[in-house]
């Protein structure tokens, strides 16, 4: 059994390795329905002739953009790597964890405040950057507008992105 934790509602979820097939990208949390990606990371052989499967929540790629974290009085400059899959940013704590966290001590920023979506287009070294406010209680602001609750935004290089006091520009 291995044990990972759903980024959305971070419920931790117990999965018996050994009935994953080895084709699936993709499962449903059992809680929240929320897509969680899956990526087959690697199976090693050890000593005691059992298999060690260790699974990741998306593929980390370097041609995939990053989220440049602008300083402020309350937060320092950070570079964060997206990865391929679901990537829920927010404010660092040790009680709830996003899978992308932001040291910060901006409490306007929530713990899980957006979620960008980063999905390869098919047969190319492109990937298209989704994003959208995660129900956060102060809202997000795309480039010095509000996004509505279930817009969805596609992101370009450059975009501007501001969480509670917090701004973050979208590099690809």
């Amino acid at each position: 059994m291995i044990s990972i934790r759903c980024p959305h509602c971070h419920i931790g979820l117990k999965v018996d390795e050994t009935k994953i097939p080895s084709n699936i990208q993709i499962f449903n949390c059992p809680k929240c329905k929320q897509p969680i990606p899956v990526s087959y990371v690697m199976k090693n052989q050890v000593e005691d002739d059992s298999e060690t499967v260790i699974l990741s929540l998306g593929t980390q790629d370097t041609k995939i953009g990053k989220i440049h974290v602008l300083p402020n009085d309350s937060t320092s400059e950070q570079m964060i790597q997206l990865m391929e899959g679901v990537n829920v940013v927010g404010r660092k704590s040790p009680v709830q964890k996003s899978s992308t966290s932001i040291d910060t001590r901006d409490k306007l920023m929530s713990r899980s405040h957006i979620v960008i979506e980063v999905r390869k287009v098919a047969n190319k070294e492109e990937y298209i950057y989704y994003l959208y406010d995660n129900k956060s209680t102060n809202r997000t602001l795309y480039n010095e507008k509000y996004i509505e609750p279930g817009e969805v935004v596609t992101l370009k290089n450059n975009d501007e992105i501001q969480i509670g006091q917090t701004r973050l520009i979208f590099e690809e």
